[in-house]
Parts: C-alpha cells; sequence; structure tokens
C-alpha cells in the first residue's frame, strides 16, 4: 500500500489554490476559518487523546488550506497593474517591457506565411513583474531568437485573463512591433546555441520522424506539423513531446552511471547529478511538466543523499505542495495536472493492474499494457475538459510506441550535447535517434487513421463526473479481492448498464447526425476553426471555397457530406488559414480557381495542385462558369491587380470573390476582403442585394459597412474558430451586421452551418444551437437548437403597407404572415408587437430538422432590431472577447430603433 500521508495535504492544498485563484477576495476569510477549525481539531484530539486518524488527517488538511488561502491572498495583488488595467478597459495599445519566462510555443498559422506565436513573461522593472502573455506573428527563425531569459518591447492591444490563469494580461501585438531588447543572460543563453542546432539537423532528415525528434528529446515542438500534431494527440501519444519525468529519469540515470564509472562517492553523484538537472530544465525549458518532474526528482536526490530514499507517492506530494506554494496559479495549469497525474496512475494503478491482468496473460506483457492503461486511466478526466472524447486506440499505440521513445530521448539528448563540440558525431546520432522519432510517427498516424480512433464523450463537468465514476468502478473491480463482494458487483453492473447505454448514444448520435442534415442544402460553413472552408452544391456539382488551416477538418467535413469529388476548387487568396487544409481535398478536385502567385508559399501551393494533377487558372473579375443549375461569376479582383495593391503583395485586398446564383437563392463570398477592398468591390457597381453572404476576414473590424447595407443579406456566415486569439468577430462587425438586418451564424458557436433554398427565402440548418442572439430575434425555442432570421425593422413595416413595389422574380418574399404564438385579441395572430415587428419565423418549422427554422424577410430594409443586450465586448480594441469569455447572455424581447446612418467601425 503506498504512503498517503503527504497526499492529503498535497490534494486539500491543491484544491484550495484551484478554487481561490479564481475569488481571490475570498481568500482571507478562507484563511481565518480554517485556521480556526484545524486549530479546533488539533485541540478536540488533545482532550479526547482518540487514536483515531480522523482529525489529524483533518487538522492537516485544514491547515493546508489555510496556507494555500494566505498565499493565494497575499501573491494575488502583486499581479495586478493599473496602467495595464486601464489599456484594456479604454482600449488602448501600450508598449511594455517582458521578460521571458517561457519561449514562444506556437499556436497556429498566421493570416499569411508567418505562424502565430505565444510567450510568458513579467513585466520588466517591477518587483515582482506582473505577468502577461504574449500573442504574435513571426516566423520560425524570428521566434527561435527569442530565449528564456530574454528581455522584449512589445505594442499591442491589452485584454484582460480570467482571474485564474497563468497571466492577468494578454498582449495582442501587432506585426513586426515585438523586438528583443536584451540577450539572456549568460548561465540561461549557453542552451539557444544546441537548441537551434539540434533543431536544424533534425528538421532537415526526411518526414514526420525529424520534426518530432526535438519533441521527443528536448520538448521543442516548434517544427511539429498541424497533421501531426493532431495525429499525436487522436493516438494519446503527445505526452512524449512533453518533456517530464521519463526525461529527467533517463538524464539523471546516464548522469549516475557515468558518475558512478570514475569513481565519484554517492554524495558527489548526487550534486553532479543535481547540476545535469539543472542544466536539462534550462535547455528544454521551464514547462509545468518540466518543474514538477524537476521537483520530484530534486525530493528524491536529496533523499538519496541522506541515504534514505524516497517513496514515490511522498516526493510527488511533496513536490505538488513546494510548487503551489511557490506559485499556486499552477494549480489550474492544464499541463501540471497531467504530469501529476500520469504519475500518480503509475505509482499507484500500475502494479494493481498488472496483478489483474497477470491472470489472463504473461506478467511481462500485463506490466507492459498496466503502464500506459494507468497513465490513461488517471488523465482521462482532465483530458476530457481539453476533448471530449475517447481515444479508442491510446492504449495499444502507447504499447507500441513507447519501447521507441528512451532510445530517441536518449540519443537526441546525447546529440543535442556533443554538436556543438563534434558536429559529425552529432550528425551520425541525430540520424540514429531519427529512427525510433521515425517509427512514433508512423504509429501515430496510421493510429489517429483507424476508423472511431476518438469516441465522443460528454463535455465539461459532467463528462468528468461520468469518467470520474467509471474510473472508480475500474479501480474497484481491479481490487476486487479486497473489495467487498457487494461493492464488486454494484461496480460490475453500473459498467455494464454504463457500457450498454453509452453503446446505444453512440449509435443513436450517429443516426441522429446523418439523419439530421437537410439532403437539399445549397451552401454550407464547414467548422474547420480559424479559416474558411465553404461548400456550394447543386446535386453532385460541387465547388469548394478555400480548404481551411488543416487538413483533417476540411476532409472530415467532406466525408460527413458524403462529398466524393470536387468539380471547382476555389482558393480565394494563399494564406494559411485558407489553403494549409489543400492536401485533404486536393485529390477529390477537378479545376481549381487561383489568385495571382506571388511568393514562394504561393508557389508551394501551386506545386500541390500540380502534383495532384490539378489545373488551375489565375481567376480575376468577370470570369464564370456553370456548376449545375448554378451559375457563378467571379466579381474581384479586377484584372490584372487590384486597384492600389502593389504587384509585389495581393493578400487580403486580392481575394477572389464569388457571387453563386441559383435556385432562387443569391450567395456572395468576399473571402478576407477588408474594408478598403470592399468600398472598391461596392464602386465597381457588380453588387446585388443578395440572400447569403460571406462575410468578409472572419468578422474583423475592417469591414464596409456600406458594402453590408447594399448587400441586404438574410444570413451571414462567419468562419471562425473558438476562443480564436484575434477576437473575431469583433463587436463592431456584429453591430453593423445586426444594423444591416443580417442574421449571423457563427462555425464556432454553431459548428457546421447548411443554408437551404425555401419558398419565401432561404433556411440555416446548424449543428449546435447558438450561443448567444445577434442580428435578429431568436425564433421560438431559441437555444433548444436551430437558426433564426433577422427582426424587420419599423420602416421596413411602413413599406409594406405602401403600395408593393414591383420586385424581380429573385426576391419572391412579401410580408410575413401571422404571429401563431400571440395571444392578443384581435386579427388571429397579430398584436402591438407583430405591427412593430411583423416578419418573424414559424413556431414549428416545416420540412426542417429539429435545429431548422425558415426565414423569411422584407425586400426594403433601412434600419435594425437588435436585442436589448448587446454582445459581450472586451477590452481591447476590435475584440469581441476575451479568449475564456463566457456567455452570460438572457432572452430578452428586443428593441427596435432606425438609424440613417450607421456608426463608423474600429480598426484591428
Amino acid at each position: 500500500m503506498p504512503d498517503l500521508r503527504l497526499a492529503v495535504p498535497a490534494v486539500a492544498l491543491w484544491a484550495t489554490c484551484a478554487l481561490l485563484i479564481g475569488l481571490p477576495e475570498a481568500s482571507w476569510p478562507v484563511v481565518i476559518v480554517s485556521a480556526c477549525a484545524a486549530v479546533a481539531c488539533v485541540g478536540f484530539a488533545a482532550v479526547r487523546r482518540s487514536r483515531t486518524r480522523a482529525l489529524p488527517v483533518s487538522a492537516v488538511a485544514l491547515g493546508a488550506i489555510a496556507i494555500g488561502a494566505a498565499i493565494v491572498a497575499v501573491q494575488a495583488p502583486s499581479r495586478e497593474s493599473e496602467e495595464l488595467a486601464a489599456a484594456a478597459g479604454s482600449s488602448a495599445s501600450v508598449d511594455l517591457v517582458v521578460a521571458v519566462d517561457r519561449p514562444p510555443h506556437r499556436l497556429s498559422g498566421g493570416f499569411g506565411d508567418d505562424p502565430r506565436w505565444t510567450l510568458r513573461g513579467r513585466t520588466a522593472g517591477e518587483r515582482p513583474g506582473v505577468p502577461v502573455s504574449v500573442q504574435f506573428d513571426a516566423t520560425e527563425a524570428e521566434a527561435r531568437t527569442i530565449a528564456l531569459g530574454a528581455v522584449v518591447r512589445v505594442s499591442g492591444a491589452v485584454v484582460r485573463e480570467d482571474p485564474g490563469d497563468a497571466t492577468t494580461f494578454l498582449i495582442r501585438a501587432a506585426r513586426d512591433r515585438l523586438m528583443v531588447e536584451e540577450r539572456p543572460p549568460p548561465w540561461l543563453a549557453w542552451a539557444a546555441e544546441p537548441r537551434a542546432g539540434f533543431a536544424q539537423a533534425a528538421t532537415v532528415l526526411p518526414g514526420d520522424g525529424g520534426t518530432l525528434l526535438p519533441g521527443l528529446a528536448i520538448g521543442d515542438e516548434t517544427a511539429v506539423t498541424p497533421s501531426l500534431d493532431a495525429a499525436m494527440k487522436a493516438s494519446s501519444l503527445s505526452h512524449l513531446t512533453a518533456v517530464s519525468g521519463a526525461n529527467c529519469a533517463l538524464v539523471i540515470g546516464l548522469v549516475f552511471l557515468a558518475a558512478r564509472l570514475v569513481g565519484l562517492p554517492r554524495r558527489a553523484r548526487v550534486v553532479v547529478a543535481g547540476a545535469a538537472l539543472l542544466g536539462f530544465v534550462v535547455l528544454v525549458g521551464p514547462g509545468a511538466s518540466v518543474i514538477r518532474a524537476a521537483a520530484m526528482a530534486t525530493v528524491m536526490l536529496v533523499g538519496l543523499a541522506r541515504g534514505r530514499p524516497a517513496d514515490g507517492v511522498p516526493a510527488l506530494a511533496l513536490a505538488v505542495i513546494a510548487l503551489l506554494v511557490h506559485d499556486p496559479w499552477l494549480a489550474r495549469d492544464y499541463g501540471f495536472a497531467l504530469s501529476v497525474l500520469a504519475t500518480a496512475g503509475l505509482l499507484i494503478l500500475a502494479a494493481p493492474l498488472a496483478r489483474a491482468l497477470s491472470r489472463w496473460m504473461p506478467a511481462s506483457l500485463a506490466l507492459a499494457l498496466a503502464v500506459p492503461t494507468a497513465a490513461q486511466l488517471a488523465c482521462q478526466p482532465v483530458l476530457i475538459l481539453l476533448a471530449p472524447s475517447l481515444p479508442l486506440y491510446g492504449v495499444p499505440a502507447n504499447l507500441l510506441a513507447e519501447p521507441a521513445a528512451p532510445v530517441a530521448t536518449v540519443l537526441g539528448c546525447v546529440a543535442c550535447a556533443v554538436l556543438p563540440w563534434a558536429p559529425w558525431l552529432g550528425e551520425v546520432l541525430v540520424r540514429l535517434a531519427w529512427v525510433p522519432s521515425a517509427w512514433i510517427a508512423q504509429v501515430a498516424t496510421f493510429a489517429s487513421g483507424l476508423p472511431a480512433a476518438a469516441l465522443p464523450w460528454a463535455p465539461g463537468a459532467v463528462g468528468v463526473v461520468l469518467c470520474a465514476l467509471t474510473l472508480v468502478a475500474v479501480a474497484v473491480l481491479v481490487s476486487a479481492r479486497r473489495s467487498p463482494p457487494a461493492a464488486a458487483a454494484v461496480a460490475a453492473g453500473v459498467l455494464v448498464i454504463g457500457a450498454v447505454v453509452y453503446g446505444g448514444v453512440l449509435a443513436g448520435g450517429y443516426i441522429a447526425r446523418v439523419a439530421a442534415i437537410p439532403h437539399d442544402w445549397m451552401v454550407a460553413a464547414c467548422d474547420v476553426g480559424q479559416g474558411d472552408a465553404l461548400l456550394v452544391r447543386d446535386g453532385d456539382a460541387v465547388a469548394m471555397i478555400d480548404a481551411g488551416r488543416r487538413p483533417e477538418p476540411a476532409s472530415a467535413c467532406l466525408e460527413r457530406l458524403g462529398i466524393g469529388r470536387l468539380r471547382l476548387l476555389v482558393l480565394t487568396h494563399f494564406d494559411a488559414d485558407h489553403v494549409g487544409g489543400l492536401s485533404g481535398v486536393v485529390s477529390r478536385a477537378e479545376t481549381a480557381l487561383v489568385q495571382r502567385a506571388v511568393r514562394d508559399a504561393d508557389h508551394r501551393t501551386l506545386g500541390l495542385l500540380r502534383d495532384a494533377g490539378v489545373p488551375a487558372e489565375q481567376a480575376h473579375a468577370g470570369l464564370e462558369g456553370q456548376l449545375g443549375r448554378l451559375r457563378w461569376r467571379l466579381l474581384w479582383p479586377p484584372e490584372p491587380t487590384p486597384a492600389g495593391m502593389p504587384d509585389d503583395d495581393v493578400g487580403n485586398c486580392g481575394s477572389l470573390t464569388l457571387e453563386v446564383e441559383g435556385r432562387g437563392v443569391r450567395a456572395l463570398f468576399l473571402g478576407d476582403l477588408d474594408e478598403t477592398a470592399q468600398d472598391a468591390l461596392l464602386a465597381t457597381r457588380t453588387v446585388h442585394r443578395v440572400d447569403v453572404v460571406k462575410v468578409g476576414h472572419h468578422g474583423s473590424a475592417d469591414q464596409s459597412p456600406a458594402l453590408y447595407a447594399a448587400l441586404s443579406a438574410q444570413v451571414g456566415l462567419v468562419s471562425v474558430g473558438e476562443r480564436n486569439g484575434y477576437g473575431h468577430p469583433t463587436r463592431s462587425a456584429l453591430r453593423m451586421l445586426s444594423q444591416a438586418g443580417t442574421a449571423v451564424a457563427r462555425t464556432d458557436q454553431q459548428g457546421l452551418l447548411l443554408v437551404s433554398p425555401g419558398e419565401h427565402g432561404v433556411s440555416v440548418w446548424s449543428e449546435r444551437p447558438a450561443a448567444t442572439s445577434v442580428g435578429g430575434r431568436p425564433y421560438p425555442g431559441y437555444g433548444r437548437g436551430g437558426t433564426w432570421r433577422p427582426e424587420a425593422t419599423a420602416e421596413a413595416e411602413r413599406a409594406r403597407r405602401a403600395p408593393p413595389p414591383a420586385r424581380s422574380r429573385r426576391f419572391r418574399g412579401t410580408r410575413c404572415g401571422p404571429l401563431p404564438w400571440s395571444s392578443s385579441p384581435g386579427r388571429r395572430g397579430s398584436s402591438p408587437t407583430a405591427r412593430s415587428a411583423p416578419c418573424a419565423t414559424r413556431s414549428r418549422p416545416t420540412i426542417r430538422a429539429s435545429r431548422s427554422a425558415t426565414c423569411t424577410r422584407e425586400t426594403t430594409r433601412r434600419a435594425s432590431c437588435s436585442p436589448s443586450r448587446a454582445p459581450p465586448c472586451s477590452a481591447s480594441r476590435g475584440s469581441s472577447g476575451s479568449r475564456r469569455w463566457r456567455s452570460a447572455t438572457r432572452r430578452s424581447s428586443p428593441t427596435c430603433s432606425t438609424t440613417s446612418k450607421p456608426p463608423p467601425t474600429g480598426r484591428w
């Protein structure tokens, strides 16, 4: 039985810190109450002189709670800055000097060729500095120049983070507004050269093995491609690139062995191993899992120096206590939690699991299976919060990959140390380390490509509780010999019933997903994260507009909709969030339209099309064609270049703008056009009123109100990633769409979006119900799944009462019918509300899935109705909310106002 005495205060301290860092003002009351309760427990135990452990254990736990609350109360004020708080509240840009605590980590591709990065640091010139995180766009080479301990100057907008985040403020740096002012001090700067040399030597090797090797050896995931990263996560192998206890143990073991071979005494070996551990932490960077492993290794080394080796569980608990006392904000760090839980699973669960499995298989195989299973079981409740799914092949993938990981790690670390002194020997070691690294990459790719690689699970707290209950039942069965027979029987029954119910839910959910998708859809917006991937269809004739950032989501969207061939592929421009997923769809395309290529990355994209045998044509305004019964034409850019654009740069302003018309619907896809280009497009007089518009640039603030007012679209599709770092869609863009009478449908909130033609307009089906209403009144039953249409304005009502003007054949919609849910006297379905807002959805959508509503509108729209509560906004200019924004909306009746001129929009 493991020694759990230190585990009690460790768990109590962890829970206290995790709770109070989000509510620091409650810390001092908690200190007083818990301290008094601890003293009472001690006094009561002394008076009764009881031999039971309940009172002493309670006193220790309460003491840990008091200590944790006191530390949070003391440290919380030092994390605030009046200057940054004022900047966040006024949407002002600030100039900051930041000392880097954690080097840049890749977030995703930026809007151009440059990836997006984030780093952590503290404001310089203050003691202690305010913790901040900085997001910026840079090339990989530029990001590598920012090392641990460097001092950088940054300029950008400020956003206040959630109180429980590791940093208090987020700085969104403007492009080219981050520069290194000071190099790291010598005791930190030495690590930059071997890291860069090892990464350069590894990444030139072929395949995914070269890009993965720096992550396996020194935790450098800079070169890992998005597709490989997704495969590692789907196969539960991503922990191999997170430096933790296994890496530290290998380093200490090798140093101990070398020190023993040269005849050093025990304490000298401990000192040398400690120095090697410190150097390794500097080399790989102080990530949460690294410092947890280093702290635990330090405890073990101290025990060895004293001649009393520490047990694993007490060493882990003591390391957790020490780290949380130093930084309570680690309590909510996912990396820290996963590292602690994985280690605890190995220490507590691995041996019982191995004994249980050895009843049916050889002991060696049982132990090999027990190790990854124990770590997976311990981490799964936290993994549910990151991705609500169960990796079906995680344990087999780890069983295949784990033997290769130590080989790649040891050879990689030795190569990293040798390269600066003996490059030829380092190159040999790197090539040897590439072999196991390539094997791990192949295992990850193969496992992630198997059917049902990730089974869905309930998200959020419900999913965590269900997962924890399942683990408890498994633990009871594993320890069946020590558990009462009744408890084992109950656990077995719970698992059997749960498995049956879960299987039924999976089958029913799959059937419901397939059956719910409307078969008459014409326009689709795929949920591919921060990027664009849209489809236009008529029968078997399908066109795709952009391919998103990563190949997997784009390919999955086509699979889900049953699309095998693409008659036309339109790449509006060559930014990564529009062409990054091309490899996942290019094999289905017959022909492609592209923007003019001017950069090396543009020509690489053209090379991918050429290698797949897809002819690509440089497109411009005036080009048109047929897609089944649909007619398409390009409205932008004019030939040969957009007005006012330099010849060597096209980018967003030169996005191919496609208009599609047919089946009674007209749709316009704006790519990433900014306000200047949108105004120029409007000036061409080729723009007509449309039913559907793909909002430009993911809903950024750089929009033309005049264009959207002229389009007067029923529905605006916003293809955007959840919690993206750009604040898209911005509050100003949402307000502008509301004033134009355009209902907003967003992929970040609603998932896959499908637009279908209807008798009186268009209807929108969404994968999930929207979290908030913007741009119009929600249909009855809003929040339970479905879509909505924009509220008609008072001026539209006056136009309805006037003699009807002549309408074109395309605009068949007339005034809306009566409101069937009204109970006011008079004409059936009429009410005072109905007279001011006559356009409303049917309470029971017809011939639609449960998440669908038919949308009709007036053809004259000059003002807007919007909910009385404005959309949530952040303090950052051009931002609709912080990364951790939580919806606090309520259902309220809209208030109508007529405006003759829309307010100016901000610029990001």
